[in-house]
């Protein structure tokens, strides 16, 4: 373990990364949601796919003990099980389609994930009715695929949360609460098929004190009665992060 932790402090653009976790983090702790929005397009800059999805998932642990205990209290339990159970059973699904696409695809169909997903929350949809079970077993299913393909659990979930009619309050806890727990769950499903390395979680042990510590920052930061400032800035540093993870930089 001590070489795979030698090895990750010799990452390439690891103060980059480290940055971006705390900003991730911040934004995590602040909005709920948009940490993985934030961290996949760059790290997938100075990592492969796989090693930026399963070093996130081990500094997400942070979450644990920064913004799930506040979040807990005031979730429906039995419908974010429902999108938990549902996501994880997918998830090792959309991992396998990972371990045998091409990074390129990859690293695209991330940047597009978030694209999309910012466009859609951007434009305001909305939904006045209460998602029945199979809703929430297919929003959970198709989140949990998306999530192991390309390490982004959260979009499709998010955009399910804010075209609802819940609080603001509510909504980041209910997505803090989902993503806190699938985040776990990815670290035994990823080992189930030996893309949990040494150096991985060596990797996400050194992001993991930068991101609870921006976790916390965020935290801090929210205001239920803020809401619509609440959205502006996540949507902003979203915007930035996968503006900064087009592929077609690489050739400039």
């Amino acid at each position: 373990m001590l070489d795979a932790l030698q090895t990750a402090l010799a990452t390439p653009g690891l103060v980059w990364l480290i940055l971006i976790t705390i900003i991730a983090g911040v934004v995590y702790g602040f909005a709920g949601f948009g940490a993985a929005l934030i961290y996949m397009p760059v790290a997938v800059i100075f990592l492969t796919p796989v090693m930026a999805i399963a070093s996130f998932s081990v500094s997400a642990i942070a979450s644990v003990v920064t913004v799930f205990p506040r979040a807990l209290p005031l979730v429906n339990r039995k419908a974010v099980t429902i999108l938990i159970v549902s996501a994880s059973l997918a998830a090792s699904l959309g991992i396998w389609v990972l371990r045998i696409t091409d990074v390129t695809i990859i690293r695209w169909a991330v940047v597009v994930f978030c694209a999309v997903t910012l466009a859609a929350l951007v434009a305001g949809w909305r939904y006045a009715v209460e998602p029945s079970t199979r809703t929430r077993v297919l929003i959970g299913g198709a989140a949990g695929f998306v999530g192991g393909l390309s390490g982004l659990m959260g979009p499709i979930m998010v955009l399910f949360q804010l075209a609802g009619r819940d609080s603001i309050a509510t909504t980041r806890a209910t997505t803090v609460v989902f993503l806190t727990v699938t985040s776990l769950l990815m670290l035994p499903l990823m080992a189930a098929q030996g893309v949990l390395t040494a150096q991985a979680v060596a990797l996400g042990a050194v992001l993991l004190v930068p991101y609870g510590a921006g976790a916390l920052i965020g935290q801090a930061m929210f205001r239920p009665d803020r809401e619509r400032f609440y959205r502006v800035v996540a949507y902003a540093i979203i915007g930035l992060a996968t503006l900064a993870g087009v592929p077609l930089w690489d050739r400039l």
